[in-house]
């Protein structure tokens, strides 16, 4: 698969980062009332809708639920990010320095840093408690922090990346939805678009350089941190909100057919693009198939 010179590419995304970005303690308006009523997320990608118990709740109910799956997801993101900008800074320290590949991970690491923060500040302004990763979860991000690189890491950073600008371009273009979400999800689609395009071109070159055995131990890799990343979506903590056992929701969620269309829908770019580099099948594939994205 053809792609881009490196430094050509890094070039033109260093250029784009200087001229848009955005500093959310600025850009967004923290304090500004919230709209009575409205969703926090399209209430067709709520991870009960369709179901017996969606269908039992209150209009108010549905519209906590939803609240309180954005905070899940925006905890996931800074889980997620913490792991990111602690593989680059690596990769970073054996680069040469004054190369535009180099330099532009340090811009994303800030892009980073940022959407850290305002998630935070999110999670704050919404009055929810941050969801923490399982042990699980916890283990597998400190262990991809410290080992992963090459193809796997360009990978999981491309799969965390790609499902989150799914639900984010669909909630920044609903006007129904509360405007502090939907400026949020702005600025993280305007900034992750040049993430992903380093990501995918990277993932490109790293794959064509890596032999049959390296390309092995990648793939389950990846299979493992696209279990991780999907199932940190429906942290069990969300559904008490709304007076549901957080083992039943979750459980109830996750056989649910909406969402796991909505699974497969928010990660359908990035796994076509990664079969396409021969990086889901094999083994692995029982990760995938357990996460629904297949």
């Amino acid at each position: 698969m053809p792609t881009a010179d490196r430094e050509a590419t890094a070039e033109r995304l260093l250029t784009a980062s200087s001229r848009r970005s955005y500093d959310p303690a600025v850009a967004i308006d923290w304090e500004a009332p919230f709209e009575p009523g409205a969703f926090w997320m399209p209430p067709h990608r709520s991870s009960l809708y369709g179901t017996k118990i969606w269908d039992g709740l209150t209009h108010d109910q549905r519209v906590e639920l939803t609240k309180h799956e954005v905070a899940s997801a925006a905890s996931a993101g800074i889980w997620f990010e913490t792991v990111l900008m602690q593989m680059l800074i690596r990769e970073f320290y054996d680069q040469d320095v004054t190369s535009r590949h180099a330099q532009y991970a340090l811009a994303e690491i800030a892009d980073e840093c940022r959407h850290s923060i305002m998630f935070g500040r999110l999670v704050e302004r919404l009055g929810v408690a941050p969801f923490h990763a399982s042990r699980r979860d916890h283990a597998l991000g400190r262990w991809l922090k410290t080992t992963a690189t090459g193809p796997h890491m360009y990978a999981s950073i491309l799969l965390a990346e790609e499902i989150l600008d799914a639900f984010q371009r669909e909630i920044m273009g609903d006007e129904t939805l509360q405007p502090l979400i939907r400026m949020v999800a702005r600025i993280h689609v305007v900034e992750e678009a040049r993430h992903v395009r380093y990501a995918r071109e990277e993932l490109v070159r790293q794959v064509a350089a890596a032999g049959p055995l390296g390309l092995a131990y990648s793939r389950m890799v990846i299979g493992q941190a696209a279990a991780a990343v999907v199932s940190r979506l429906v942290h069990p903590d969300i559904y008490r909100a709304v007076g549901i056992d957080g083992s039943h929701g979750r459980a109830v969620a996750l056989a649910n057919p909406a969402f796991r269309d909505t699974i497969r829908w928010s990660a359908e770019k990035a796994v076509e693009f990664l079969g396409r580099l021969g990086l889901v099948r094999g083994p692995a594939m029982v990760f995938w198939r357990r996460a629904h994205l297949v």
